[in-house]
């Protein structure tokens, strides 16, 4: 299979890049193929995200989303920003990167779903369940990806096994597979095009769904917390958004740079729940949906070189979200188009003297509001490094004063891996017993996720280096995989032997890629299993 441009994801940042490439091909009256490579089942099927939506970006696309149907409805009607101590809430003067006067709350899977008709109606060929797990080089050049799809009979029913690995070549390839992209870390470490950017820094949000009683719901209310149940040398916050049919989407986001390695995200969101205003709108409520997701939060300083011999990064691939916002799609959105118009031009010049590297994208990129949003917002993680105190004081100066005005601009010294902490240095941390009203164990959680894997395929979570995990892993940081997998992947369990052993669940896995990032010695790699499987998100 031959296309002139590959997109691997079917993500809010390769849909649009697809379109505005359609778009284009119909104004100046040009053929350019197209293909998505997405690996869940159906677009949106592994698409997770908060979220509150700044529609400008969309309307760059579509200025009349409004006629097309664009599902998204629910207009922020209010603003809360609150300091939780255990019991109490105190609020907090709303910095301007809260402010979501004129955005949206919407379900992401489903406006990608949107998008993805859309894209089709204008020509793009989109495969899902198909799972890109390398890439073709030739001449130094990438020239496509290899990719393992679900097993389809000539009638296109689905089987019970897998096709062998097939190969889709393409003249030019668009990394779009959001947060830690597989195939995107095996090309910025082929092409070192890290070398020169700050390590990236992580932070994993879990988010449910919940219905809660008619006389709670205040339609449009968005609500951002800082505080409990995080200790003040954790990074993060909590976010609650009143959607529309009386649910509400309820999350916290935590920083991955922590260093405690008993620290469990999926349980301090537990304990959130717990808080007595949080739990005012659960109580005779009904949980209806779990997910979880990696996010990059390293900003400006850790954007890798965005383009390759062959093709560029755009989106959460390349890190293009904004921490302080907790938003990152309508800049993933927006370095779309922009790839598209560089690649467009490119393409159609009637020249042999086809460019493999977009220098010109680069220079768009910085040239665009993504990456002046990005720097104005620059120190306020960093910042963090010196303690929540100051950290939230430089925070209100750079939203009130300094807007990323300030001559400084702070480093992130090492990977998230290496702010971990042995074992010895911190007492186990001991997590309430869930009451399966409010707070619910990881498997039941899971269940809600729609979770699927083949269990005959190979695990997908590769031991570089299968020793480590005990002489490592466990008896120097007491097994943290156990602890920050927010889907019980990970179990250290004994054999008949009484000898420690590391269980890896694959079954469970919500494909949120922490493992991948927060491992202490980068020791397990994630790759993607075969076609089709993972979560199956509905309107998450």
């Amino acid at each position: 299979m031959e296309y002139d441009i590959v997109i691997i994801g079917a993500g809010i940042a390769g849909l649009s890049a697809a379109i505005k490439i359609k778009q284009l091909c119909k104004k100046h009256n040009s053929d350019i193929s197209v293909c998505i490579l997405e690996k869940g089942s159906e677009v949106g099927a592994h698409i997770i995200s908060g979220a509150v939506f700044e529609t400008s970006a969309l309307e760059l696309l579509y200025p009349n989303w409004k006629e097309l149907d664009a599902p998204i409805d629910t207009k922020v009607a209010e603003d809360k920003f609150y300091f939780l101590t255990k019991t109490k809430k105190l609020s907090l003067p709303i910095p301007k990167f809260l402010n979501n006067s004129g955005n949206y709350i919407i379900s992401l899977a489903n406006l990608c779903r949107w998008l993805g008709e859309q894209a089709e109606n204008l020509g793009v060929d989109i495969y899902p369940g198909f799972s890109a797990n390398n890439f073709i080089l030739e001449n130094n050049t990438i020239t496509g990806v290899t990719t393992t799809p679900f097993g389809i009979d000539k009638n296109n029913n689905k089987l019970d096994t897998y096709q062998e690995s097939i190969n889709i070549k393409s003249k030019q390839l668009i990394l779009a597979e959001g947060c830690r992209g597989s195939i995107a870390k095996q090309i910025i470490k082929k092409f070192n095009l890290d070398e020169t950017s700050n390590p990236q820094t992580y932070g994993i949000g879990i988010k449910e769904i919940w219905e809660i009683p008619k006389e709670l719901h205040k339609e449009g209310l968005v609500v951002h917390t800082v505080g409990f149940p995080l200790k003040s040398n954790t990074y993060g916050g909590s976010f609650m958004y009143h959607m529309d049919n009386n649910q509400i989407a309820l999350g916290l986001v935590v920083g991955l740079n922590y260093q405690n390695p008993y620290l469990s995200p999926y349980h301090e969101f537990q304990n959130l729940k717990l808080h007595p205003y949080i739990r005012e709108f659960l109580e005779n409520s009904e949980r209806i949906s779990y997910g979880a997701r990696a996010l990059n939060e390293g900003g400006i300083q850790s954007l890798p070189k965005l383009t390759f011999p062959g093709g560029m990064i755009i989106g959460c691939a390349a890190g293009f979200m904004n921490n302080a916002k907790i938003k990152g799609s309508h800049n993933a959105l927006k370095s779309g188009i922009i790839a598209a118009e560089c690649l467009f031009e490119n393409l159609t010049k009637n020249s042999n003297d086809k460019k493999t590297e977009f220098i010109e994208f680069e220079k768009a990129i910085k040239n665009s509001d993504i990456y002046s949003e990005l720097y104005s917002i620059r120190n306020i993680k960093p910042a963090f490094k010196f303690g929540r105190t100051i950290g939230m004081l430089h925070a209100g100066i750079e939203g009130y004063l300094l807007k990323g005005l300030e001559p400084w601009t702070f480093k992130y010294k090492q990977a998230d891996n290496l702010a971990l902490k042995p074992a010895n240095k911190f007492k186990p941390i001991k997590y309430p017993k869930p009451d399966n009203k409010i707070t619910f164990d990881i498997l039941s959680s899971v269940s809600l996720t729609n979770t699927y894997h083949e269990e005959n395929q190979p695990c997908h979570l590769k031991l570089i280096d299968p020793r480590k995990a005990i002489e490592i892993n466990y008896n120097k940081y007491g097994g943290p995989e156990q602890n920050y997998c927010p889907a019980k992947v990970y179990e250290y369990l004994t054999n008949e032997n009484n000898q420690k052993y590391l269980q890896i669940n694959f079954a469970n896995c919500i494909h949120c890629k922490t493992c991948d990032i927060k491992d202490p010695t980068q020791n397990i790699n994630w790759t993607t299993p075969e076609g089709s499987n993972g979560p199956n998100y509905g309107n998450m």
